[in-house]
């Protein structure tokens, strides 16, 4: 049988300004105009619907020159509910044209589904929960499953965008495989755990192109405002039509006050809210970090306690040797030649890290040939490895098992000197592991020195814990070591707080008593053990080769199974969260001074003492009208790259934040319409449009 090559989907930036995607997205704004759609957004609805009395208003006008001015505000609000669809439009188009390829990775794979007596092959779209099916090298894993029988090498990169194969297994927290990705040898039987339509691709697609995206309560609670905001601006400018007929003037154009409501709104960020909330879904996606709802992305973005487990995401995982250490009386060059030819056949990372530091600090170079040595195995018994030669032979192991064997060999027990045991509790007491190591001659035996092990921090983690301290997330280390070693990792690592020898329990009343204080709390996990955890936690990230029990109790599943990823997941829901604070500022802002710019120019012939506050001298009150209509639409076209781009996010405190938005985008907004509406004000009375 024939197997397809596994399609590459990595999420790249896709190109703005191509024809083709500018075309498409255009369409799809005239599509969102229609007003079963539309009502979703108040604002922008309420845009439309002036649009529509300013285009019937053409046809019923008393003169030619009104039907000019009504003419072009219609064309400019409709421009104006036009780009507040074409910033979704551009943000969900963006998304779908980055899963092209994703769906092509769906076209028909087979499968070879076992039926309780032998194997059929089948298409993998007939596969359904709980069916078992068998793949082999230079297979298409069919569907998203579990490893539940064999071991097999697997191509993740079609998922992931990482190169590198990764062992998959039954048992253990390394069994869950994703379909789209290939075995490369060997073979495992897999049990489907996705129903179709439901599997990490699926969910991958649906994400990208916003069909799923919710609302998220800040978000609903913006819109709220915002529609109170425009209700308040509503009562005002309905107000003014009684108000100048009192004051015996001509009655006030209704299509001006219908204009005049749209400048003052909401508009900018009611026209930007929902990419600005899509646009940051696309920038988690990239991450390769599948979210359940936006709900989970906001969530992130307001954390402030981040509880980290300490075996493979604080620290690498595996002991490496730092640091040799002689013992009185042995120089050094004989201690490192002992380690390195101690740990030549050792294949473990802790003996491996022992002839790499030997080699790189040291300059160690092993002898030409080995072949006079024979290796001695470490075993769980002996807890010792080493090498033998001729008569003589070099052990190293755990410190208790060395002294021993050197007593065996010396037929009398030892005693350690002072040194050796002052040393290994200053290892032990840092959070490391000392190992010893001896050399026997017939039965003399010397005790040369100790190898410091510890769990190495991962490179840059500590600089990105004090960056979490800065912008006041607290951090915990979750870790099943002794509290002694737990808080010696913590107190390198720069964490905060620790949990020692961790249980499910103490995980689950952690959390809850952190969420009693009133904190929101994320974590990750990939076990079984961790599912309790995740499912109380407010931000859960659940690792894609965990198990199923993780994954179900997560919010959000990492494809990289990456836990430092977490940290990356905060920075991007804090980035949506400031964009949208940002351009919220702008908007009203940019509400504010319009109101000051245009409401003097239209109002100071009906009531002189408005003069005052006419510091922008436009030219006539239409000429303020439309000028503010036309800065109104443009300034969304304008704002749309940022909203979609993100607000930079620097870790500072929230104070800052704050006092940085209210400078740039507050005085911003402010001082943007005075600008703009003189602009082209200028314009519309050089070129004598109305």
């Amino acid at each position: 049988m024939a197997h397809p090559t596994p399609m590459k989907h990595s999420l790249k930036a896709v190109s703005l300004w191509t024809p083709a995607f500018l075309a498409r997205t255009v369409a799809l704004s005239f599509q969102k105009l229609a007003p079963w759609q539309l009502w979703r957004n108040p604002i922008i609805f309420i845009v439309e619907i002036a649009a529509l009395y300013t285009t019937f208003a053409c046809f019923v006008q008393p003169n030619d020159a009104s039907v000019n001015f009504t003419v072009q505000i219609s064309i400019w609000l409709w421009i104006t509910a036009l780009f507040a669809t074409f910033s979704e439009a551009i943000a969900e188009g963006r998304g779908k044209a980055q899963t092209e390829n994703l769906k092509a990775t769906r076209a028909q794979i087979m499968a070879k589904r076992w039926t309780g007596k032998t194997y059929e092959t089948i298409a993998s779209s007939q596969l359904i929960f709980g069916d078992i099916v068998l793949v082999e090298a230079n297979d298409i894993i069919p569907s998203d499953g579990d490893v539940i029988e064999g071991i097999a090498s697997v191509d993740e990169s079609a998922i992931t965008g990482e190169s590198a194969p990764v062992i998959r297994e039954s048992g253990g927290d390394r069994s869950a495989v994703t379909g789209g990705t290939k075995v490369l040898s060997d073979w495992i039987r897999i049990k489907i755990t996705a129903a179709q339509g439901q599997t990490a691709l699926d969910k991958m697609i649906a994400m990208v192109e916003g069909s799923v995206r919710q609302k998220t309560p800040n978000e609903i609670a913006l819109t709220i405002l915002l529609l109170a905001m425009t209700l308040i601006f509503l009562v005002v400018v309905v107000s003014i039509y009684p108000l100048a007929l009192f004051s015996k003037k001509d009655p006030v154009d209704i299509v001006i006050l219908v204009a005049l409501l749209i400048s003052l709104i909401p508009t900018t960020i009611g026209g930007l809210l929902s990419a600005i909330g899509i646009a940051g879904m696309n920038r988690l996606l990239k991450l390769n970090v599948l979210a359940n709802s936006g709900r989970a992305v906001e969530a992130a973005g307001d954390v402030d306690v981040m509880m980290f487990d300490k075996t493979g995401t604080v620290t690498i995982g595996n002991r490496c040797a730092v640091e040799f250490i002689p013992m009185p009386g042995i120089d050094m060059t004989n201690l490192v030649d002992a380690v390195g030819l101690a740990s030549l056949a050792d294949e473990t990372p802790e003996g491996r890290s022992i002839v790499q530091l030997a080699k790189e600090r040291y300059s160690w170079t092993p002898p030409a040939s080995m072949q006079e040595y024979e290796s001695i195995i470490f075993t769980a018994h002996t807890r010792m490895s080493g090498i033998r030669h001729k008569t003589s032979e070099i052990r190293k192991g755990a410190t208790d098992a060395v002294l021993h064997y050197m007593g065996e060999v010396m037929g009398e027990p030892l005693s350690p000197p002072e040194e050796f045991t002052k040393e290994v509790h200053k290892i032990s007491a840092s959070g490391g592991t000392p190992f010893a190591i001896m050399s026997a001659e017939g039965s003399k035996a010397t005790l040369l020195g100790l190898i410091h092990l510890k769990d190495v921090i991962k490179p840059g983690l500590k600089m990105r814990f004090a960056l979490l301290k800065r912008i006041g997330i607290r951090t915990v280390m979750i870790t099943g070591d002794n509290p002694v070693t737990a808080r010696a990792i913590a107190a390198e690592a720069g964490i905060d707080d620790v949990i020692a020898q961790a249980t499910p329990e103490a995980k689950l009343n952690y959390i809850r008593q952190v969420q009693r204080e009133g904190h929101l709390i994320a974590m990750c996990g990939d076990g079984s053990n961790d599912a309790p955890a995740l499912s109380q936690a407010d931000v859960a990230i659940a690792m894609n080769t965990g198990t199923q029990a993780a994954k179900e109790a997560g919010n959000m599943i990492d494809l990289d199974s990456d836990p430092t990823k977490i940290i990356n997941v905060v920075a991007v829901g804090k980035q949506m969260l400031i964009t949208r604070g940002s351009l919220t500022t702008f908007s009203i802002a940019n509400d504010v001074a319009k109101y000051f710019a245009i409401i003097p120019a239209l109002f100071v012939s009906m009531y002189p003492g408005l003069e005052i506050l006419n510091i922008m001298n436009l030219c006539t009150p239409k000429s303020a009208i439309l000028s503010a209509v036309i800065f109104n639409a443009l300034i969304l076209v304008g704002l749309l790259p940022l909203a979609l781009r993100g607000v930079k996010f620097r870790p500072a405190s929230a104070a800052d934040i704050l006092r940085s938005n209210l400078l740039i985008y507050g005085i911003g907004g402010i001082i943007a319409p005075f600008i703009g509406i003189k602009i082209i004000d200028m314009v519309i009375c050089f070129l004598k449009v109305i």
